[in-house]
Order: structure tokens, then sequence, then C-alpha cells
């Protein structure tokens, strides 16, 4: 006698592979970085912090410490993609250099690790944190600390990072798929 579908055995419903983001928000002397995980809609924070470097280091020396930590991240967390704050609106040639150099090397870490890279406009991030993209650092960092329910509010720059994950799963929904791949680095 057929079954009605009602009777059927159910299918287990597809697992959804996790999409693990490195986040990076560079700056020289205070890069913030966080790799958080997404499996269907819920959010897990794996690590986070921020590359802090001694105004006493040389740019150079700065670089190469921003490469190898996130490097030391990357083996540790295995993300599967990059995203990474592009670089603010400066009035200074050389504000925007350095913010530039520190970027290249959050960007040849990413790359060295195979590692698609996405980036994310500063404005874009906070909207994606706070609802509103002229919002504050100490008013991402409240909120990141709620939208990810941690048990502390993690430093700024860190909080900026995590915001970028976030920005980034908002934009990974299939119908942005197209702007999302217009964003590749």
């Amino acid at each position: 006698m057929p079954r009605t579908a009602a009777q059927l055995p159910r299918a287990a419903p597809p697992q959804t592979a996790a999409e693990r983001v490195l986040a990076i928000d560079p700056a020289l002397r205070k890069t913030g970085y966080a790799v958080v995980e997404r499996k269907g809609n819920d959010m897990r924070v794996l690590t986070f912090g921020v590359i802090q470097n001694a105004p006493g280091l040389l740019p150079s020396g700065c670089l190469v410490r921003i490469r190898e930590q996130l490097s030391d991240v990357i083996k540790a967390h295995s993300p599967t993609v990059c995203g990474i704050e592009s670089t603010i609106y400066v009035q200074s040639f050389r504000t925007a250099i350095v913010l530039g150099t520190a970027r290249g090397a959050c960007l040849i870490a990413a790359a060295e690790h195979g590692l698609p890279v996405y980036e994310y406009a500063p404005r874009e991030v906070k909207q994606a944190a706070v609802g509103r993209g002229a919002a504050h650092k100490d008013q991402v960092a409240f909120m990141i600390r709620s939208v990810l329910r941690l048990r502390e509010t993690p430093p700024p720059d860190a909080a900026d990072a995590l915001a970028v994950a976030v920005a980034h799963f908002q934009n990974a929904d299939a119908h942005r798929i197209q702007q999302r791949e217009a964003r590749r680095v």
C-alpha cells in the first residue's frame, strides 16, 4: 500500500557548510582581526584581537609583524575567506600610504594561504554593526558585543574587525553574489 507524504520518513535537512571569515581592520600600529564562523544563521566568534606594534618599531618591521601574526591566526583557525575594510578617505597622502602598506601586508597574508579576499567600505561596516554608517567606534564595539553575544566589549580595533565579519556575512546572501564577487580583490 503506498504511503502518503506525511507517512514517508523525513530526510534530514541538508547541512550547510560553515564559512569562516578572517576579518581585518588594517592599520600600521593597531591592526584588528577576528575569525568568525557562520553556519546557517548562527555566527560564532572563534578569536579576535589587535596586533599592536610598538611606536619605536620601524614601519617595515610593523608590516612583517602584521603578516606573521595574521599568518599564525590563519594557520590556527583555518578561515575560508577574508574580509577587509577598505582604505578610508584621508586628507594626507602620507597617511593614505601608511594605511595602504598595512593593508598590503594583510592582503599578502591572506593570499599566501589562498583565501579569497573581499573588501567593505568603512560606512558599510558601521551600517552592518550599528544600523547607520556614521557610528562612532564605541557604538560599534557595544553593538558587536550584543550581536555576537560576547561576554565583554572588545577593544575598538578588534570590534571593527568583528564588524567586517558581520558585513561579510550580510553580503553573502545568494541574491548578492554578483555584488560580492565584484568586491573581490
